[in-house]
């Protein structure tokens, strides 16, 4: 049993890491030196295949395709219409989808595209291209293609493999050829990216591939009513600017009246403020709660020598660089010897045909005596040769027609090894100055192709904008007695205004406290407060030991929490029997005892008591029973003492909930639960202080 256990662990792990590999190398990670991931390099390839200057429908695009990807259709479908999008290397023709409003592209059976001229520039070269055998091993599909221009920062990647992910900005053309012949000059450079969409963008906090940019829609006012978006931020829609715009209007956090999109080709969404305030009013809104300000952060990781690494901008930028020279030197090298074999052909031509060695194998009486004869006749001639010849080059030489032979222009031929033994020179100097020569390919790519990338986001800085600078008490918490549920969506009678923003601090009968966002229908159980958060609010509590019925006092202040999480401000055997917040309170103590000589109540302050955290147990209030707590607030008492104290039974309304023994929950007036409302509080406090004390008669 445990080595077919054993044997199933080691299977399920082996299988694993291979499965993890596969989607980290060939499925979401892109490779550093093409920039391509393997379905964009295998459509790349096909269309490369199929290349006859027309365009070609999709679907047979796909269908060609699918000899290298296994993985069906609609990957390669997809992956071709985002390709295409991007500008670079496939021309589309029909619809291929909006990325400004989100719009899907069309079948693939009525579109079409083509590989572009950049493309075949900088793109392709079968002499220097390795190549692999495909899934199903009937074809040969390239393992990367000898990109020229560093693909990976213009294209930008995103992708999610196993334990790990990448994210890759795109990058203006114009702006990375720049930085790589900085970069052969020996000179500092930065890069920041550069959006299709448009839009602001604020790269203080970026740093070379690591940080975040904020980026902007940009958005023109229009008199004091009418705003514009003209632009929006990388990774969002017309459609969702829109759906937040609604969504903030629907939580009274943007004050529109209106929204309309005329969004064709171009970004124009119109918005039209509410009666009373100014554009001016709501732009810092729309960037602070909607979608027209995003931050985007950036992961650059790369397939690089065979293995995933994490690297800058700087640094793919170098690499793609370097791997340009090393292509170059390729390139050169098989033009320099496809130069020198031509050389060599057309120079053993002119002995040939010049010296009438074609005359010297009339009389050979079979064809290996005729090479034989042909290659002892070339010998004089070609002793100070580089490259000797060759059974090949002897070959060549007797497929030549004798219609060539006999109009053969010799001058002609010395003009044209002339201008080969040119080329080679020119080839070479190439090769021994190759950063000059890169430096001349990239300032050509971008005299051709520049125009077409200008760059379209707007580097700028600009403000964070402080949502709690901004915040209103837009929202308005209702809490039930009769139900225990607070919230937005709540009827109730209590009421607290607030912002989104606030923390709600919810201090509950039972014993234990929560903070939460502002709710909309949550479930509370009984409060005895509910308010935005405060670190400084003292809480003052009188608590009654439910075995020993011992009384306790106890002030704290809530200072860290974790939102959403329970914390107890009473021991589980105590219960609550007065509670406040105010300041200067103080309470009397009715003792239980019938001892004539021994003083019925005394009077304490709240002040004499430390303020500790919400988990300590309190103070215990003298050793003798004690029957009755009650709260009085220092004006009531010094009234009290003046006056003629007259026998009544009634009591004036209270601030703060009376728990005694014999309070009944159902009974309590609704000015009972504490909220932090200063304006009603202070009014029902004024109230209270103003009225004229209970008068009692002297025992």
């Amino acid at each position: 049993m445990d080595s077919k256990q054993h044997s199933i662990t080691e299977l399920f792990q082996n299988n694993f890491i291979e499965y993890a590999s596969y989607v980290i190398k060939d499925r979401a990670i892109p490779e550093l030196s093409d920039g391509l991931k393997p379905v964009q390099r295998r459509i790349l390839h096909a269309l490369f295949e199929m290349d006859d200057g027309k365009f070609h429908k999709v679907a047979n695009v796909i269908g060609a395709s699918m000899k290298y990807h296994p993985h069906g259709d609609a990957s390669i479908g997809d992956a071709l219409v985002v390709l295409a999008n991007k500008g670079y290397f496939i021309d589309r023709q029909g619809n291929f989808g909006n990325i400004l409003t989100g719009d899907d592209a069309s079948a693939p059976r009525y579109i079409e595209c083509k590989l572009s001229e950049l493309a075949k520039e900088v793109l392709f070269n079968k002499e220097i291209t390795e190549f692999t055998d495909s899934y199903d091993g009937r074809n040969k599909e390239p393992s990367t293609l000898p990109c020229k221009i560093p693909y990976l920062l213009l294209h930008g990647s995103e992708g999610v493999a196993v334990g790990m992910a990448t994210k890759i900005l795109p990058h203006n053309f114009n702006e990375v050829l720049d930085a790589q012949i900085a970069y052969l000059k020996g000179v500092s450079f930065k890069l920041y990216p550069d959006f299709q969409q448009g839009g602001l963008i604020d790269v203080s906090e970026y740093q070379d591939g690591a940080g975040k940019i904020r980026a902007r829609a940009k958005i023109d006012t229009k008199g004091h009513k009418i705003l514009i978006i003209r632009d929006i931020p990388y990774g969002v829609t017309s459609e969702g600017i829109m759906n937040s715009i609604e969504e903030a209007v629907k939580k009274n956090k943007v004050k529109i009246s209106s929204i309309k999109d005329f969004t064709t080709d171009k970004i124009e969404i119109e918005l039209i403020t509410q009666k009373g305030i100014t554009a001016d009013e709501v732009l810092k809104r729309l960037y602070a709660y909607t979608d027209c300000e995003v931050s985007l952060s950036s992961n650059i990781t790369v397939i690089d020598d065979n293995l995933p690494r994490i690297m800058t901008v700087s640094e793919v930028l170098k690499k793609s660089t370097d791997h340009l020279l090393e292509i170059l030197k390729a390139e050169l090298k098989i033009r320099i010897k496809n130069l020198s074999d031509k050389l060599h052909h057309k120079s053993l031509e002119q002995i040939f045909i010049e010296n009438k060695i074609y005359r010297l194998i009339e009389n050979c009486d079979h064809y290996e005596l005729v090479k034989e004869t042909v290659h002892k006749a070339l010998r004089p001639h070609v002793k100070k040769w580089e490259r000797p010849v060759t059974e090949e080059d002897v070959e060549k030489l007797l497929e030549m027609q004798i219609k060539k032979i006999s109009k053969y222009d010799l001058k002609k031929n010395q003009e044209e090894i002339k201008e080969i033994l040119q080329q080679i020179k020119t080839e070479q100097g190439h090769l021994n100055a190759i950063k000059r020569y890169a430096i001349q390919l990239l300032n050509g790519l971008m005299k051709k192709y520049g125009k077409l990338y200008p760059r379209k986001s707007q580097i700028t800085s600009f403000d964070t904008v402080n949502v709690r600078e901004l915040k209103d008490r837009d929202t308005r918490l209702f809490y039930d007695h009769k139900t225990g549920y607070i919230g937005t969506r709540v009827r109730g009678d209590a009421k607290l205004d607030c912002s989104s923003f606030d923390k709600i601090l919810l201090i509950s009968r039972n014993g234990t406290y929560q903070v939460v966002p502002p709710p909309e229908k949550m479930y509370s159980d009984k409060l005895l407060y509910f308010g935005i958060v405060d670190k400084e609010l003292v809480f003052n509590v009188l608590s009654r030991d439910k075995k020993s019925k011992a009384c306790y006092a106890k002030r704290f202040k809530i200072g860290g929490f974790i939102q959403g999480k329970q914390y107890p401000f009473l021991d589980p055997d105590h219960k609550v029997e007065q509670f406040t917040t105010r300041n200067g309170m103080q309470f009397e103590v009715e003792y239980a005892s019938n001892i004539k000589e021994l003083n019925k109540t005394d009077r304490y302050s709240f002040d004499d008591y430390p303020v500790k955290g919400p988990q300590n147990r309190g103070t215990r209030i003298g050793t003798r029973k004690i029957g009755r707590l009650e709260l009085k607030s220092p004006i009531e008492i010094t009234n009290q003492e003046s006056s003629v104290q007259e026998e009544d039974s009634s009591e004036g309304p209270q601030l703060e909930l009376n728990l005694g023994k014999d309070s009944k929950q159902q009974n309590e007036p609704k000015e009972t639960i504490q909220s932090r409302i200063p304006v009603e509080e202070d009014s029902f406090l004024e109230k209270l202080l103003s009225a004229k004390p209970n008068p009692k008669k002297k025992s």
